[in-house]
């Protein structure tokens, strides 16, 4: 899989960045150490989704991957394989 754009990590992405991604999601996969949590956003976006995506720092949370229409934030290996399986 190649990455259709790279973002550097200099660049920091915040709440306004994370909106706009979730507006172009229709799922969202957020891991957080073992936990997942996956969510349907055809509806809309949930501001307690919407704070997943963000660090303590308010910056969002890395790393993050799109692919089509999921999106994926934070790192959890089974989580990964199963969406971009």
């Amino acid at each position: 899989m190649q990455p259709s754009e790279k973002v550097s990590a200099a660049k920091k992405l915040q709440r306004d960045d994370a909106r706009a991604i979730l507006e172009a999601s229709s799922r969202v996969v957020v891991a957080k150490g073992k936990r997942i949590d996956d969510f349907d956003t055809t509806g809309g976006v949930d501001e307690a989704v919407l704070d997943l995506f963000l660090g303590s720092t308010g910056n969002l949370r890395a790393p993050l991957a799109r692919a089509g229409a999921t999106t994926l934030v934070g790192f959890n290996e089974e989580a990964w394989s199963e969406a971009l399986l």
